[in-house]
C-alpha cells in the first residue's frame, strides 16, 4: 500500500478493482455462449437418471453450489468428490445419469477415474474448463469452454474470476432446464418446506379453519342467535349463508356498531349483514390473504368454494405460519 494513502480507500479501490475484473470476465462468458451451451441443457434435460457434478479444490466447491441449485429447482443432482469415486463412490454414478466435471485447467488428475468410468459406461460427460483442448475438453460430449480472461486475485493464482464464471454457468444451465421443465411455484415450495421460502408458499388451505369451527348461520337468524355465534367462533365475524347454502354477507364488529340501536337483537341477520363480502379462495397463498386483510384492515376473511364457504382465515393464522 502506498506510503500515505488510507487503508479504507485502499481496500475500497482494490475491491473496485476485483469487481471490474469478474464483470468483464461474466460479460465475456456471455459473448462466447453458442450451441454447446444448448447441447449440454439438451443432455442434461434427457437425463433419467441424476446430474453428478464433480469437481476438485475451488471447483469442488463450486460443483457442490451447482449440484444444490438444480436439485433445488426440480432437476435431480448430486456432488460426488473426485477422490472420493476413486475409492467406490463410482458406483453412486449409473448409467442412467449424466455427469458434469468443473476443472479450470482440464487436466485435474482426481477427474481421470469419473471421467474414464463415463467413456467405460457410456455416460453423458459435460464439462465446464477453462482450456479449450485440454483432457477434459476433448474427453467431454459436450464442453463448455471459460473465455480467457485474468484471474481477479492481484498474483493472478487464486481462482477468483474463472470460479464465479463457473458459478454463473450453473446458474444458467439451472435456469435453462428449469424453464424447459414448466417447473412452478408449487412444485419450488414442495422443495422447500422449511426457512422463509416455504412460507412464501404456504396456502390458505393449508392453514384455514374449517368444518364445525367455522360460524356460519342463516339469513333468517335472529340476531341474539348470531350474536351467540359470533361470541362462541371467537373470529369476530360470522357468515350469512342464502337459502342454498352459498355465503351472501358477513356480519363483523363493525356491523354491530354501525346497527346498535334498541330493535337490534329482534332483527335478523340479513337485515344487519353486509353483503359480498370480501373473500379469498383455498389455493391461494396466505401472504396473498394477509395483505389483503392489512389492506382492507380486517382480521378474518372467508374462504369460498362454488359460492360456498369452506373454510375461514384469521390474521393470526397467517401470524402463526410465520407469514409476515
Amino acid at each position: 500500500m502506498p506510503k500515505g494513502t488510507p487503508k479504507p480507500q485502499a481496500d475500497l479501490a482494490e475491491a473496485a478493482k476485483v469487481l471490474d475484473i469478474e464483470i468483464e470476465g461474466l460479460r465475456r462468458l456471455a459473448q462466447v455462449l453458442d450451441t454447446s451451451f444448448v447441447k449440454a441443457v439438451d443432455i442434461l434435460a434427457g437425463t433419467k437418471g441424476r446430474v453428478v457434478v464433480t469437481g476438485m479444490g475451488k471447483s469442488g466447491h463450486i460443483a457442490r453450489k451447482i449440484a444444490a441449485t438444480l436439485a433445488s429447482t426440480g432437476t435431480p443432482a448430486l456432488y460426488v468428490h473426485p477422490a472420493e469415486a476413486s475409492h467406490g463412490d463410482l458406483g453412486m454414478i449409473t448409467a442412467a445419469d449424466s455427469v458434469v466435471a468443473l476443472s479450470n485447467s482440464g487436466e485435474t488428475p482426481e477427474l481421470s477415474d469419473i471421467v474414464a468410468h463415463t467413456r467405460r459406461r457410456d455416460i453423458p460427460l459435460i464439462a465446464i474448463t477453462g482450456r479449450a483442448g485440454s483432457a477434459l475438453d476433448r474427453a467431454a460430449d459436450a464442453a463448455l469452454v471459460l473465455p480467457e480472461i485474468r484471474e481477479a486475485c492481484p498474483l493472478e493464482l487464486a481462482p477468483t474470476t474463472s470460479t464465479t464464471m463457473m458459478l454463473v454457468l450453473g446458474d444458467l444451465i439451472a435456469m435453462a432446464l428449469l424453464k424447459r421443465q414448466g417447473f412452478s411455484e408449487e412444485k419450488f415450495q414442495a422443495l422447500h418446506p422449511g426457512g422463509q421460502l416455504g412460507r412464501r408458499f404456504i396456502k390458505v388451505a393449508d392453514i384455514m379453519h374449517t368444518g364445525a369451527e367455522l360460524p356460519l348461520i342463516d339469513a333468517d337468524t335472529k340476531m341474539a342467535d348470531a350474536l351467540v355465534a359470533m361470541t362462541a367462533k371467537s373470529f369476530g365475524c360470522v357468515g350469512i349463508t342464502d337459502g342454498k347454502g352459498r355465503l351472501a354477507g358477513i356480519i363483523t364488529d363493525g356491523d354491530l356498531r354501525r346497527n346498535m340501536n334498541r330493535d337490534l337483537i329482534a332483527r335478523r341477520a340479513s337485515e344487519v349483514m353486509t353483503a359480498k363480502p370480501r373473500t379469498i379462495a383455498p389455493d391461494d397463498l396466505a401472504a396473498f390473504a394477509l395483505r389483503i386483510m392489512n389492506e382492507k384492515k380486517i382480521t378474518s376473511l372467508f374462504v369460498v368454494e362454488d359460492g360456498r364457504a369452506c373454510g375461514i382465515l384469521h390474521i393470526h393464522d397467517c401470524l402463526r405460519a410465520g407469514i409476515a
